[in-house]
């Protein structure tokens, strides 16, 4: 009996510890955000406070393009699986054709976004963890603060601007992707006509479908940019501690983001913004 109860102790200490550990990411990633937009408020408002406007183009470039390839062949595969999963039983009723409204709706409302988002965060999230925390062992964000710069503001402001202006870029070029391969799969084996395809998607897509798509695709971003330098800003242990920052970062960002998705899309529904 004994036994059993200091297994139970045991086992409720555990799930505290975790939602404890929960709680403190939440509070520390939304404080460095905090930091973040306080100075690009600053930023915008106060002529000697600099952008750093070069170093967030660079990390465009490095998280952001070079990101282009995978999304696009991610985003085509699951364009293809759409129009190959849903033809079957659309053609039971004789809706063969409602392939690209179903394609449409999925795609620029929760895939595109949602892939992109994910394809990012192990492309580049892991990597800016990484980099972070490399610097963190190294010594160099101590170097930083010896000479009274702030690393939030040289550091993480730049890579937290670059993902979420890359998120929303990738989200338009996913989205573009998995139409046309949906498209293409449609009218070369699922004898869909392309005028019939073309007006289809056109009727049923809305502003709406695009922005809220766009808006979750920004939101996304700055969510995969603060975790990830958050882990890379708290590295312990030499090489070991940057193992596990870039894991942590890859683990907390997807089910993060599938949450966010999760609460925006109940949160449209509620309101009718779908």
């Amino acid at each position: 009996m004994t036994r059993l109860s200091t297994t139970a102790r045991g086992a409720a200490n555990q799930w505290a510890e975790k939602w404890l550990a929960t709680f403190e990411l939440v509070g520390a990633v939304t404080l460095l955000g905090a930091l973040v937009f306080q100075w690009l408020h600053r930023a915008l408002l106060l002529r000697r406070v600099r952008f750093g406007f070069p170093a967030a183009v660079a990390q465009m470039v490095r998280v952001g393009v070079r990101s282009i390839s995978i999304v696009m062949l991610v985003s085509g595969c699951i364009g293809i699986i759409l129009a190959l999963q849903t033809s079957p039983s659309l053609r039971d009723f004789g809706q063969t054709d409602k392939v690209a409204n179903l394609i449409a709706v999925a795609v620029f409302r929760e895939l595109g976004p949602l892939v992109a988002a994910i394809v990012l965060t192990g492309f580049a999230g892991a990597s800016i963890a990484a980099e972070i925390g490399t610097m963190v062992v190294g010594e160099e964000i101590e170097a930083l603060e010896s000479m009274a710069l702030d690393p939030v503001r040289f550091l993480v402001v730049p890579r937290v601007v670059a993902t979420t202006i890359s998120l929303v870029l990738l989200a338009v070029i996913g989205d573009l992707t998995s139409v046309i391969m949906g498209g293409v799969t449609g009218v070369f084996f699922l004898d869909i006509p392309y005028e019939l395809y073309k007006n289809n998607t056109i009727n049923q897509l809305k502003v709406g479908d695009f922005t809220t798509g766009l808006f979750k695709a920004g939101v996304f971003g700055t969510i995969l940019g603060l975790i990830a330098c958050h882990n890379g800003l708290r590295v312990t242990g030499g090489a070991a501690g940057v193992g596990r920052a870039t894991t942590d970062t890859v683990v907390q960002t997807v089910v993060t983001v599938v949450l966010a998705d999760l609460l925006f899309s109940a949160l449209f529904y509620a309101f009718g913004w779908n």
